[in-house]
């Protein structure tokens, strides 16, 4: 879905305020995550490793002070926006309440 919205935003389709501006906030961590825990059972050979709720939560608060703390101060293209902390929250506890069912 994010690879979809991102061709979509490259190519000038229309697309939806709400889709452009807060959609891929809310998949971020999830791929991340995701891709992470990918990376981590690929190295240690077994598929019973699961990312356990601190380190979803650290790696959200980084993500959160990072994108939406640090680079608005550094660089103009970044915006500040409360309601992406509220996504990056959401987006990882939703991967941290699936992720045994669906990785």
């Amino acid at each position: 879905m994010a690879t979809l919205i991102y061709s979509a935003q490259r190519l000038e389709f229309p697309l939806p305020n709400w889709v452009n501006f807060y959609i891929n906030d809310f998949l971020c961590m999830p791929i991340v995550l995701g891709l992470c825990l990918a990376i981590i059972r690929l190295i240690k050979k077994t598929e019973s490793l699961y990312v356990p709720l601190t380190v979803v939560l650290g790696l959200t608060v980084y993500f959160s002070i990072y994108f939406e703390w640090l680079m608005p101060k550094v660089n103009p293209r970044y915006t500040a926006d409360p309601i992406d902390v509220v996504l990056y929250f959401s987006g990882a506890l939703l991967f941290y309440k699936f992720q045994k069912r669906l990785f």
